[in-house]
């Protein structure tokens, strides 16, 4: 493949709303040392290509201030973490067996060797990601799961939904029989925390909106709880014996009203700010009961590893909303802010 060859790419060059999405055509990536290049099948959307598009992170004594994951963005920034492909083509020092291999890649920039490296980065935040037909990435986070008999729109859906997922339950360390809370329970990483958790054996009580009820069910959540009513009241009817973990993206008064329900030893695992991310809750609540409350951001290699022996057994289905072509990336997070849709939503470049 020469240098020279342009690819089609969705491109943000500053912050805003769905209107900075160009379509661009723009040279495709040559794979350094110890890279690989994939050609893109389907890339999956993620609230982060959301808050990532218009700054929403805020900063470590700023809240308010217009920020990537990390902090500031280098501009113009292709976006998409979650790719699914093929190798293309391989830089130096990487085994030339991986071209044509079908591959999921871990979108995580790690702050160290290892496998429990911490992400401090993200591909289409810290790096140009898969909103594109091409895209380069480290050979050792590209993981081959050519036997899954998931399809290509499938795996790309795993890398931060289900990985974050996975990394909630790892950190929260759920056991088979226990009884988990999610929230946040129709979303991206609430349908993959119900479908993670059922595979575990551990007893799902969601809580989502009236008008999800169904399909939430049909993901997998033994109970669902309307989170337009008394949610704590229903959780307690639910659970009478109280929640071992809690798995939440959406904070805010949740949290405070959640954490009374944990048992003795419970862990409330945080991963999210849906619901809003100034929080009160009642410190007793948790040193008395010898609770926990453990922030979770992503996944560790570790944890992707093991999210890949999943993928590759087929050990959950993951949900397709929809589909759009990539040059309908704008319309695409368009639908996803709106939010009426169940499990993920994916592009085709």
């Amino acid at each position: 493949m020469g240098a020279t060859e342009t690819m089609r790419a969705v491109r943000i060059t500053g912050h805003g709303g769905p209107e900075v999405l160009e379509p661009a055509r723009t040279a495709v990536p040559v794979p350094r040392a110890g890279e690989v290049l994939v050609r893109v099948g389907a890339v999956a959307l993620n609230n982060t290509d959301l808050w990532t598009r218009e700054g929403a992170y805020g900063r470590p004594g700023d809240p308010e201030a217009l920020s990537g994951w990390r902090g500031p963005l280098d501009f113009p920034r292709i976006q998409g973490a979650d790719v699914a492909g093929r190798v293309a083509a391989v830089g130096a020092d990487v085994d030339e067996g991986l071209v044509g291999r079908r591959v999921v890649v871990d979108p995580a920039v790690y702050d160290t060797e290892g496998p429990d490296a911490n992400p401090v980065g993200l591909m289409g935040s810290e790096r140009d990601g898969g909103y594109a037909e091409y895209v380069t990435a480290p050979a050792t986070q590209v993981h081959d799961v050519t036997e899954s008999p998931l399809t290509d729109d499938q795996l790309a859906t795993l890398p931060t939904a289900y990985g974050t997922a996975l990394g909630m339950i790892e950190r929260g360390r759920l056991k088979e029989g226990e009884t988990v809370l999610v929230s946040g329970a129709s979303g991206g990483v609430g349908v993959a925390l119900i479908q993670i958790a059922r595979a575990r054996g551990a007893r799902v009580i969601a809580v989502s909106s009236g008008s999800k009820t169904g399909a939430v069910r049909e993901a997998g959540a033994h109970e669902v709880v309307d989170r337009g009513r008394d949610v704590a009241g229903q959780i307690r009817a639910a659970a009478p014996e109280g929640i071992d973990v809690g798995l939440d993206v959406v904070a805010g008064d949740l949290m405070g009203e959640g954490l009374p329900l944990l048992r003795e030893g419970g862990r409330w695992v945080v991963a999210g700010a849906l619901g809003g991310y100034d929080v009160a809750f009642d410190v007793r609540r948790l040193y008395l009961h010898n609770a926990q409350v453990i922030g979770s951001s992503m996944h560790t290699p570790t944890h992707f590893a093991l999210l890949m022996d999943l993928a590759r057994r087929a050990a959950f289905q993951p949900v397709i909303a929809a589909t759009f072509p990539l040059d309908q990336a704008a319309r695409a997070q368009e639908e996803l802010a709106r939010r009426g849709h169940v499990g993920k939503i994916v592009m085709h470049p």
